[in-house]
C-alpha cells in the first residue's frame, strides 16, 4: 500500500497534490528548487482547509505528516510514490525523469502530471521505465476526482494497477487510457472547445463573457453530472443516440466548426485579456479561487446523489 508521497514541483499543481494526499493520512515530501515556494505552499493549504475538510470530512489537519525537502534526493528516499509536476516541455522533463529514476527506488512508482505529453518520450532516459505512466489531474487537484492514467509503451500492468488503487485511496476516480495518445483525452477535447473560442472572438462575434455564459448556463450544467455522449443520447429522445446520429448526424458536414487554432495575435491576446479581466469584477484570484472551491464542495455533494442512480 503506497503510503509515503514525494510531490517534485510545488506550484499550483503540486501544491494541489500535496493537500489532497494530506487530507488522506498521506506522508508527503515536497521539493521545488524554489525554495521561497514553501511559505506560499504553507500559506495555500491554510486557505484551502475549510473547503477540503468539508468535501472530504475530516475534523484535522496533520501537518506533521508534510515535509519539504531541501535536495530531490532528499524527497525521492524511501518513498513509494513520486508525482512530477514541473513546467510543460520535453526537456526538462526528460532531464528530471533522469534524475528522479536515478535517486528514486527501483519500484517506486513514478507519474508526471502533464497535460498532453507522452510518456515514452518524458521516460526515454529514465531507469526501469517499466514503473513510470502520467496522471494527469485537473486544476484545483485538491476538488476535482477526476485523473486521466496513461501508459508508456514500456509501462507494466502490475505497475499501473498499484496506482490506480493509490489515486482511488485518495478519492479521486481515474480513468484508464488504453494507449498513450498526445493531449490524452480531456485536453483533447477542451483544446478543441477553447480554439473554437478563440475564432469567435477573434472574428468579433462574442465577447469572453458572452462565450463562458453560453457554457456555464447550458451545456456546462448538464456536463457537470454526464458529459458529450450522454447528453447527446439524451437528446435522441426515446431512441437514444440511434435518432440522434440520423437526425443531427448530417450537421456534421456544416461550416460549424474551425477546430485548426487562429494565429494568437497581439489584438486577439490583448481582445481575451481585456475580456476576462472585466469578467472578474475586480475580484483578485484568491477571491475567485474561495468562492470555486465552495461552489466546487457543494456542487459534488450534491452530485453525489445523484450520479451512482446513472453510473451504477
Amino acid at each position: 500500500m503506497i503510503k509515503k508521497v514525494a510531490v517534485i514541483g510545488a506550484g499550483v499543481i503540486g501544491a494541489g497534490w500535496i493537500i489532497r494526499c494530506l487530507a488522506h493520512n498521506k506522508k508527503v515530501i515536497a521539493f521545488d528548487k524554489d525554495i521561497k515556494l514553501k511559505k506560499k505552499l504553507l500559506s495555500e493549504i491554510k486557505r484551502t482547509w475549510p473547503y477540503v475538510k468539508k468535501l472530504f470530512n475530516k475534523k484535522k489537519l496533520n501537518l506533521k505528516n508534510f515535509k519539504f525537502a531541501t535536495s530531490i534526493k532528499e524527497a525521492l528516499k524511501d518513498v513509494d510514490f513520486i508525482q512530477e509536476c514541473v513546467t510543460e516541455n520535453y526537456k526538462i522533463k526528460i532531464n528530471l525523469m533522469s534524475i528522479i529514476g536515478k535517486y528514486s527506488r527501483a519500484n517506486a512508482i513514478i507519474s508526471s502530471s502533464s497535460s498532453g505529453l507522452l510518456p515514452t518520450k518524458i521516460y526515454s532516459k529514465c531507469k526501469n521505465p517499466e514503473r513510470t505512466m502520467i496522471g494527469h489531474p485537473f486544476n484545483p487537484v485538491y476538488m476535482c476526482p477526476g485523473i486521466e492514467i496513461v501508459p508508456g509503451k514500456k509501462t507494466k500492468k502490475k505497475f499501473l494497477n498499484e496506482t490506480n488503487k493509490f489515486y482511488k485511496s485518495i478519492s479521486m476516480n481515474p480513468i484508464m487510457i488504453k494507449k498513450e495518445l498526445s493531449g490524452y483525452l480531456s485536453t483533447r477535447l477542451q483544446e478543441a472547445l477553447w480554439r473554437e473560442a478563440l475564432h469567435i472572438v477573434n472574428e468579433g462575434y462574442a465577447s469572453t463573457k458572452d462565450l463562458d455564459r453560453s457554457i456555464e448556463d447550458g451545456p456546462g450544467l448538464r456536463w457537470s453530472l454526464m458529459g458529450a455522449f450522454l447528453t447527446f443520447h439524451m437528446a435522441g429522445g426515446k431512441a437514444g443516440m440511434k435518432h440522434m446520429l440520423r437526425q443531427f448526424g448530417p450537421a456534421l458536414k456544416l461550416p460549424w466548426t474551425k477546430l485548426k487554432a487562429p494565429i494568437l495575435s497581439k489584438k486577439l491576446s490583448s481582445r481575451i485579456i481585456a475580456g476576462t479581466k472585466q469578467q472578474t469584477k475586480g475580484k483578485s484570484v484568491a477571491m475567485i479561487s474561495n468562492i470555486r472551491d465552495e461552489y466546487l464542495v457543494n456542487l459534488q455533494k450534491l452530485r453525489k446523489k445523484y450520479e451512482n442512480k446513472i453510473r451504477k
